[in-house]
């Protein structure tokens, strides 16, 4: 559920410049469907330094396309941390393969390098990393376990524009999918998402089956969907793009006055040089969150679990994700997420962290 005041403000500081490009829009016939599209693509692919990008429907869309797009055999498994948001692992149930859960890293919410091997069956064909919270995960040691036992790499980018990993943009390390739901660091005014890639071939078949399977007009080579970026959602994101270098460091600097300013009695994000965090989310964990969330509420303090239930836990996966998942379910329990976004200003923050430590004073 979209808090439209709150987008509203979010959205306040573009809303000029978003108005002169929709104007530009209108003006250069908007009949032709597509072309602020493909500008947005060649624009989001600068960025992050892929030749690919492939505006798409939403974030989902962007990871069943894309793991319908390798033609994995049936009954293949797919790798997933174990406290991921469902839409990771909706992906890969609708993509026709099976989730296999890897429990994460306690320390930075991805998922655990050091276990992934012990969940490889031959069965195992990918790898769905996500990175989680604006954190990207670890790449290194995921992108040697892939290529040792001939994985592809999915990434779930969904919270992660513009963070890095040893200089290297999220979403280049395998297949790139995005999301661009409004409250994301690059949100735009409804659903939109992107797939990137490095792989011309594989780019062709995003586009292909993005647009009912067809290369050509009325001709369908591929059992495709209907899930295009909408040309008004290109409009803005364009805009926005120009900003999220900006809005990445703006949240950088409200993190890093909740990790200064924030008492030791709650657990807060680990930040390491060779990560570049772009706090989607800026996380805490208490075993006392339930009462902390319910005494900022009583302070004028909105927060928000991310998340309350994990996947494995969910009525609907019953039967469906199997096993026990202690450090998924820990993590679950205990977070609490913190006002952080491009409107928020310092004093704000200095504000939310005096009122939780007056907390466990």
């Amino acid at each position: 559920m979209i808090d439209y005041e709150n987008l509203k403000k979010l959205n306040a500081p573009f809303e000029e410049e978003f108005q002169k490009e929709f104007i530009e829009f209108l003006n250069s016939g908007w009949y032709i469907l597509g072309d602020r599209t493909k500008l947005f693509e060649q624009e989001f692919a600068r960025y992050l330094d892929v030749p690919f990008c492939i505006g798409v429907g939403n974030g989902l869309d962007a990871m069943i396309i894309a793991l319908n797009s390798l033609e994995l055999p049936s009954g293949s498994e797919v790798l997933v941390p174990s406290n991921t948001y469902i839409a990771s692992i909706l992906a890969i149930l609708k993509a026709g393969y099976k989730p296999v859960l890897v429990e994460p890293d306690i320390a930075t919410y991805n998922i655990d390098p050091l276990r992934i091997e012990e969940f490889i069956t031959e069965k195992t064909k990918a790898i769905l990393v996500v990175h989680l919270y604006g954190k990207s995960c670890q790449m290194d040691s995921i992108s040697e376990i892939a290529s040792k036992n001939n994985l592809y790499i999915i990434e779930d980018c969904a919270q992660s524009h513009g963070s890095e990993f040893k200089g290297k943009k999220t979403g280049t390390f395998g297949v790139g999918c995005f999301s661009f739901y409004p409250t994301k660091n690059l949100g735009a005014l409804g659903d939109g998402g992107a797939i990137v890639t490095q792989d011309e071939s594989l780019s062709l078949k995003f586009k292909t089956i993005r647009n009912y399977g067809s290369q050509r007009k009325y001709e369908n080579e591929l059992i495709g969907v209907n899930s295009r970026l909408d040309e008004i959602q290109s409009c803005f994101l364009r805009v926005k793009l120009k900003y999220l270098n900006l809005i990445n460091n703006h949240k950088r600097k409200l993190a890093n006055i909740y990790l200064n300013q924030l008492t030791s009695d709650v657990i807060k994000p680990v930040t390491h040089k060779d990560y570049f965090d772009v706090f989607h989310i800026f996380n805490i964990r208490t075993k006392k969150r339930d009462e902390l969330k319910e005494f900022l509420l009583k302070n004028d303090i909105k927060t928000e679990i991310h998340y309350p239930i994990p996947p494995h836990k969910q009525k609907a996966m019953i039967g469906v994700l199997e096993g026990s998942y202690p450090i998924a379910e820990e993590i679950h329990q205990t977070t609490l997420s913190l006002p952080i976004s491009y409107f928020h200003t310092e004093s704000d923050v200095l504000k939310v962290c005096e009122t939780i430590n007056s907390f466990f004073q």
